[in-house]
């Protein structure tokens, strides 16, 4: 099973593009704190944390470039992609970013886990979970 649960703060505002096709696409990147914590770290020492790719597609890239901006707390569920291209002058790139299915925002506040505000979802993850939000303990979540 492919799938990928983010919870962190947006690096930049997210950049919404649209394909030849029409359908919109919009790229951000997620800073999540890695679970660092230990008995022996300074207190003004700051969590490393890991700078992850987004990528969502359709209504939920229109979605998030409409509500999201840098800073925002985010949880994103989706899928891990690796892919290849080549560039302009020749050299072979590899990539590897989370496809969103979820972008919620604001879930911190939301009262009970099963009322999220979510930007958007698509029709396989709520289908996944029978329509209902999953966000993970807070003990798990690392700020």
């Amino acid at each position: 099973m492919n799938q990928v649960v983010l919870v962190g703060r947006l690096a930049q505002d997210p950049e919404v593009r649209y394909t030849k096709t029409g359908k919109a696409v919009a790229s951000f990147t997620v800073a999540v704190n890695r679970n660092s914590y230990s008995a022996q770290r300074d207190s003004n020492e700051k969590d490393p944390a890991d700078f992850i790719p987004i990528v969502a597609w359709d209504k939920l890239a229109e979605m998030c470039g409409n509500n999201l901006a840098k800073g925002t707390r985010v949880l994103v569920q989706g899928r891990l992609q690796v892919r290849s291209y080549e560039t302009q002058d020749g050299q072979k790139r590899r990539v590897s970013e989370v496809v969103a299915d979820l972008v919620a925002q604001n879930f911190e506040t939301a009262g009970p886990r099963t009322t999220a505000a979510p930007v958007s979802r698509s029709n396989d993850a709520a289908k996944a979970f029978g329509g209902r939000e999953v966000f993970p303990p807070e003990e798990e979540i690392p700020f």
